[in-house]
C-alpha cells in the first residue's frame, strides 16, 4: 500500500517550486505587478538550475484551424504548469484558466500561485482527464 506522500505528482519538483515562491515573496513582499514576481521567479529557476520555459504559447485547435492561444507563465521541467496571480483569493476564472492549460498541454500538474497581502497561497491542480 502506498503512503499518501507517494501519491503526490512530481513531489520534489513541486515542493521546490513552492519554496521558491515563498522565497520570492519573502524578499519582495506584496504590491508588485505579476510580471515582477515572474521575473524574480525566473531568476530563482536559473540560479537553482531548474529547467523552465517562460511565457509559453499553446495553440487551441479546432478542425485543423487555430481558434485561439493560451500563454502560460511558466512550464517547469516540461512537467508542471505554473501560473502566477496577484490578489487576495483564487478566482474561479483563474482555476478554469489553469485547467485549460492542463488540457491543451496534456500535462498532469499545475500550480496556481497567488501573491496576497498575507503571503503566498497556492493550489495544486491535477489533470484528471475529465477537464
Amino acid at each position: 500500500m502506498l503512503a499518501m506522500d507517494d501519491k503526490v505528482v512530481y513531489k520534489e519538483l513541486s515542493y521546490k517550486i513552492v519554496g521558491l515562491l515563498f522565497e520570492v515573496y519573502n524578499a519582495l513582499g506584496y504590491g508588485y505587478q505579476e510580471r515582477y514576481y515572474e521575473r524574480a521567479l525566473a531568476k530563482c529557476f536559473k540560479d537553482e538550475g531548474i529547467s523552465f520555459k517562460q511565457q509559453v504559447q499553446y495553440r487551441i485547435m479546432f478542425r485543423d484551424e487555430e481558434i485561439g492561444r493560451y500563454q502560460l507563465d511558466f512550464m517547469v521541467d516540461n512537467k508542471i504548469v505554473l501560473e502566477l496571480k496577484r490578489g487576495a483569493r483564487f478566482s474561479k476564472r483563474s482555476i478554469e484558466q489553469v485547467k485549460g492549460y492542463l488540457k491543451v498541454t496534456g500535462l498532469q500538474l499545475a500550480i496556481l500561485a497567488n501573491f496576497t497581502p498575507q503571503g503566498v497561497n497556492f493550489l495544486r491542480i491535477l489533470n484528471t482527464g475529465d477537464l
